[in-house]
């Protein structure tokens, strides 16, 4: 089976409100029944069209700045691009050519979600997180090009989703690795207007923001957010921009926080805290150990992921005792049985993990990212870049069956504007990750990719796309799944990026809900005729 590629925006035009009327004859066949109440959902709420992904996204927007002038930030320099994202047709000319004079070059955008069918890629519906929030005198934005943020995870009711932000505006430069107001850092390079990080919990049923600031991160990034069953928020991220310190220590990898905590008295602490001399190597940066990006909750225990920076150990992570959340004070946190041990400085073919899920307790996806360099395809586009791991736990070991590349990994693509720019990058691994199990014995996985840079000079700022892919559970070689091949969803415009997939809670058909009312009365008419056999 070939790569399909399937933008399907056009298809959305004819499909765009057929899960809407659904929906509206779901909530009528509800409201005539007195045994069920009726969902309170606006038209364009997120979770209208349940059952479906849900994707985030970061959009660009223009800082305003034009050729030549003076960087707010970055004393002495000057930047060498237009205001606009690309300044020539195929955009070497660029926003991003700043990197080279301010390393700490970012600018913050919308919290974008879009709703697409997970079949066609149709977008179905489109939510401005930023503007939602901004309505309710919140600020909340995402850093573009980071390309790490914006993990989504549903809430355990289903009911909202969460992910990391910053209490910022949009079109403001370099807040990313700005320091929090809580938390300074010596050798900083970054002089941003010091900026909390955000929690923030959208509910899928009106759009509405609930928004927990921190000053964990402080001058990095919070990657993903996920509520736990115990009420409290559990974060991954990295800090430190500069010389490091107890602060930038405790504020960085895992951190436990209580919804709507006062961030000027809350107390942060690591709760996860991981350092190689548990693998008797001899300690780096601390902080930098538990640099985790990817999260996940299943049966009750959290698990992280470490891709990316120069130290500590690029893995899957166990945090805490299977079943339970960790607790106020530090965890144990144990490496994988079975998963890599080896250091990210000196392992030049050590993995990129990033998103994970379970699709049950011996069968876990890993997405794996890449390295970001078209130096990871050689020769053979298939042979050393990332993609999608599964792997078994075999006699308490985890053993890895195959990686999923299919034609995808390493493939090119062109994103056109319609403004006379183009841009042409390269797919290099696999993001954050969702899947369903399916009851004909597969399952179904949705991933954001990562790109290997392009003219941009950022792969984080390159346009990605969103994927899926099919694979049965119970084949466990390369040979098994060899026909197996990635569809693509949809594709990112130029100045947008996808970033977190999600799964809504289906809504059941209206057959369903025949069925259940009809089950309903039985039950009712059950209840009368014993209630006449009692008199």
């Amino acid at each position: 089976m070939n790569k399909k590629f399937s933008r399907a925006r056009t298809a959305a035009q004819a499909a765009h409100f057929v899960p809407f009327r659904r929906s509206v004859a779901y909530a009528a066949i509800l409201a005539a029944s007195s045994f069920i109440a009726a969902p309170a959902f606006a038209q364009s709420a997120l979770g209208s069209f349940a059952g479906g992904l849900i994707v985030s996204s970061a959009s660009y927007v223009d800082p305003g700045f034009s050729v030549g002038a003076s960087l707010p930030i970055s004393t002495g320099a000057n930047a060498v691009a237009g205001s606009s994202f690309c300044a020539n047709a195929n955009c070497s000319v660029n926003v991003w050519n700043n990197a080279s004079v301010d390393a700490n070059f970012g600018i913050t955008a919308n919290v974008v979600m879009q709703n697409i069918n997970a079949s066609t890629g149709a977008v179905l519906n489109t939510v401005n997180v930023t503007a939602q929030a901004a309505s309710q005198g919140i600020n909340l934005v995402t850093s573009f090009a980071s390309k790490s943020e914006l993990a989504i995870n549903l809430t355990p009711d289903g009911q909202s989703l969460t992910f990391m932000g910053y209490a910022s505006t949009t079109g403001l430069l370099d807040v990313s690795n700005s320091a929090t107001p809580g938390v300074a850092e010596a050798g900083n390079t970054d002089t941003a207007t010091a900026s909390y990080r955000s929690i923030g919990q959208l509910n899928l049923n009106n759009n509405s923001v609930q928004v927990t600031n921190t000053n964990a991160y402080s001058g990095n990034n919070g990657r993903a957010a996920i509520l736990g069953a115990d009420g409290n928020y559990y974060t991954t991220g990295n800090a430190g921009n500069g010389n490091g310190g107890a602060g930038i220590t405790n504020g960085t990898g895992v951190q436990r926080i209580a919804p709507g905590s006062n961030p000027s008295t809350t107390t942060l602490s690591n709760v996860a805290p991981y350092s190689i001399t548990q693998n008797g190597y001899a300690a780096d940066k601390t902080a930098k150990d538990s640099n985790y990006r990817g999260e996940t909750v299943y049966n009750g225990t959290l698990y992280v992921t470490k891709g990316s920076g120069s130290n500590g150990i690029d893995t899957v992570y166990q945090v805490g005792n299977a079943g339970s959340l960790p607790g106020a004070g530090n965890t144990t946190v144990s490496i994988l049985p079975g998963f890599n041990t080896l250091l990210a400085k000196t392992d030049t073919m050590t993995p990129h993990p990033f998103g994970i899920w379970f699709a049950n307790a011996t069968t876990l996806y890993v997405a794996d990212e890449g390295s970001g360099a078209t130096t990871d395809f050689g020769s053979n586009a298939t042979t050393l870049a990332g993609g999608l791991q599964k792997w078994s736990l075999v006699n308490g070991t985890w053993v890895l069956n195959y990686t999923l590349r299919g034609s995808l990994i390493g493939s090119s693509f062109t994103v056109n504007d319609g403004n006379g720019h183009s841009l042409t990058t390269f797919t290099d691994g696999l993001r954050n990750l969702t899947g369903q199990v399916n009851a004909d014995g597969t399952v179904t996985l949705f991933a954001a990719t990562s790109t290997a840079g392009s003219a941009l000079g950022d792969s984080g700022a390159d346009p990605n796309q969103v994927v899926s892919i099919t694979d049965t559970l119970a084949d466990t070689t390369a040979s098994q799944a060899a026909s197996e091949d990635f569809t693509v969803l949809d594709t990112a415009a130029l100045g947008q990026a996808y970033r977190g997939v999600a799964l809504a809670a289906p809504v059941p058909e209206p057959e369903t809900y025949a069925m259940l009312l009809a089950g309903l009365g039985l039950l009712g008419f059950a209840a009368r005729r014993k209630k006449q056999k009692a008199a």
